[in-house]
């Protein structure tokens, strides 16, 4: 006869295995949805243009020999500390296998989310975050900006104001990352968590720098003409010989 301590023993190794049985379910669950977490991904670019600024003629002044004329002169130059990046998205979503074949898709008509913009062709997007002023200082002396001229990547993302999003599974709240909005019409926006075309900078856990536009869908851009779903500015070092290399990626939401 099976006395009652053997019995309990029993119990007790089955309830053992059954609370082992749940706690392996639980960790592959985990596993799981964080493989098929959304993350941003390389669109295809089809090349438009690249344009560069017309430098202006030179003023004409006409004074009569033995006067004695001040002036003051103003000038716009271009700076080649800078790029710009402005178009349009499209694109589906879809549910699609590890080998990209999709047994469904879905075709986007008005296009949300963001365009990224970095150095780095292998983000860790699990660890994205509002990029520290370390960083972005390191950026600046790789594009060899020294801290006394006016338009650093410093200097220029100087606020903290823009609306959430979220990067992948990651969710940026609002104004606490460094940001700039950029013009429209020609003009400087007011800086609001609505600004049209909100740029912001974010890290990953390697310090990798990342550009991000906030898409927003055919709005005015920066020529009062065109209407685009993204503008951006990323950093360029002047004096390399060959253009810096940045990798763009895509997030459809």
């Amino acid at each position: 006869m099976v006395n009652v301590r053997d019995r309990w023993k029993e119990k007790q190794g089955l309830l053992i295995r059954l609370m082992s049985l749940i706690i392996l379910v639980m960790m592959l669950s985990a596993v799981i949805v964080s493989n098929a977490q959304a993350v941003p991904v390389g669109p295809q670019i089809t090349f438009n243009s690249t344009t560069n600024s017309t430098p202006r003629p030179a003023a004409a002044i006409t004074t009569a020999g033995g006067t004695f004329t001040t002036l003051t002169l103003n000038a716009t130059g271009q700076t080649y500390r800078w790029k710009a990046y402005v178009g349009n998205v499209s694109g589906r979503l879809v549910l699609a296998d590890a080998n990209n074949m999709s047994v469904f898709d879905w075709r986007v008509s008005s296009v949300s989310g963001e365009v990224y913009a970095t150095r780095s062709n292998s983000i860790d997007w699990s660890s994205i975050a509002c990029a520290a002023t370390s960083t972005i200082e390191t950026e600046d002396t790789f594009m060899n900006m020294s801290t006394n001229i006016p338009d650093t990547i410093n200097k220029t993302f100087n606020y903290t104001t823009h609306r959430t999003f979220f990067v992948g599974g990651t969710r940026i709240s609002n104004s606490t990352c460094r940001s700039v909005p950029t013009y429209v019409n020609g003009a400087a926006q007011t800086v609001s968590e609505n600004a049209a075309f909100q740029q912001i900078l974010l890290q990953d856990a390697s310090a990798n720098l990342v550009y991000t536009t906030l898409v927003n869908a055919s709005a005015v851009s920066y020529n009062g003409v065109n209407r685009y779903d993204f503008q951006m500015i990323i950093a360029e070092n002047e004096y390399n010989a060959v253009p810096t290399n940045y990798y763009l990626y895509v997030e459809l939401t």
